[in-house]
């Protein structure tokens, strides 16, 4: 009998493991932050912040824009004066940095991360 009772003990552990390294890879598939908050002050003076993004794809400011943008994450960011992260005159912002448009700058709309 402890014969039987030691065998069920390492299948016990054995599919603690599996289960244990299946539920780590698919937390792995959940995607990555740039941690830390990105926080925007708009043409209207609200201040908005937006808690780390995700690493991918393009973000969307307030639809009016933003004149003051400060990087708190991470990872360095690039701002758009488009709402789709698209054209010219983009400006990059390194992390724990902040920019200030001129009165006379089209407002940022919209940034990607750098990664």
């Amino acid at each position: 009998m402890p014969v039987i009772d030691h065998r069920r003990r390492r299948l016990g552990i054995a599919a603690g493991t599996a289960l244990l390294t299946l539920t780590v890879a698919g937390c792995s598939g959940l995607g990555r932050t740039a941690v830390g908050p990105v926080i925007y002050t708009t043409e209207r003076d609200a201040v908005i912040m937006v808690n780390s993004p995700s690493v991918k794809g393009c973000h969307r400011l307030a639809p009016a824009g933003a004149k003051e943008v400060s990087n708190e994450t991470l990872i360095d960011i690039i701002l758009y004066t488009t709402p789709n992260c698209t054209g010219r005159g983009t400006t990059y912002v390194a992390t724990t940095l902040t920019d200030v448009n001129a009165a006379s700058a089209l407002p940022w709309r919209s940034f990607t991360t750098v990664h």
